[in-house]
């Protein structure tokens, strides 16, 4: 299922991340020095039991999050939505024996109904789209009242004495290990130049404050680069 053509940014980003989706996984463990999957599940509890609702995650890349909701809530209908193809495919393929439904859609326009979903999850999304704020009120159109949305994505560290080493491994480091593992460094570059320029933490939260979300809180993680946010409905 495909909604809407992405505009923008959209279609450079869809033709990079259909680049690197068959070494995505393998860099995401590298970059974060494995500590990506511990996020992935805060996520997931943060996002709450949906019983047997449905759950949306969305951006859902080679479908972690979407097999973490799975594993520990296999009452739950789930959809991993994302539009890079060849993005789905990985994650159909590494998951293959859950029973996930892989559809490809535009964050930008959902193609669901509104009040649908007991939760929406989503990963490295928002640095990737023209309009953050568009997006979360789409998010919010299709949650359920007292649905709650949580997002886990890259945050500027603060300027302190950690910030010099910080901001040498963006610019420097990640591009390399993106040449060496992926053989893409431009797209390591362009995800780490989006990590500096995003939203501040703190920015984030009146994001979601301003989609109607309430209840907003965050928790940041690796020395303040990353940040879980949620709200509810």
């Amino acid at each position: 299922m495909e909604a809407g053509t992405p505009t923008g940014k959209g279609p450079g980003v869809r033709k990079m991340f259909d680049a690197i989706a068959g070494r995505y996984d393998l860099m995401n463990r590298v970059m974060t020095m494995g500590q990506d999957q511990k996020w992935r599940r805060f996520v997931v509890e943060k996002a709450g039991n949906p019983d047997n609702g449905w759950v949306l995650d969305l951006a859902t890349g080679t479908g972690d999050i979407a097999a973490l909701t799975y594993e520990v809530y296999p009452n739950a209908n789930v959809i991993g939505g994302d539009f890079s193809h060849n993005m789905l495919r990985e994650a159909g393929t590494r998951f293959q024996d859950r029973h996930i439904h892989w559809q490809v859609c535009d964050a930008n326009h959902l193609p669901y109904p509104d009040n649908s979903f007991e939760s929406v999850t989503f990963g490295y999304l928002l640095r990737n789209v023209d309009d953050s704020q568009a997006v979360l009120n789409e998010v919010y159109r299709v949650l359920k009242p007292g649905g709650r949305v949580v997002c886990l994505d890259t945050t500027p560290p603060r300027k302190n004495l950690l910030y010099p080493f910080i901001r040498f491994y963006f610019r420097f480091g990640i591009p390399l290990l993106g040449r060496m593992i992926a053989d893409d460094e431009a797209a390591y570059a362009y995800l780490t130049g989006s990590t500096m320029d995003f939203h501040s933490a703190d920015q984030l939260a009146e994001l979601f404050e301003q989609a109607g979300l309430i209840d907003v809180g965050y928790r940041k993680f690796m020395m303040g680069t990353i940040g879980v946010h949620w709200g509810k409905k």
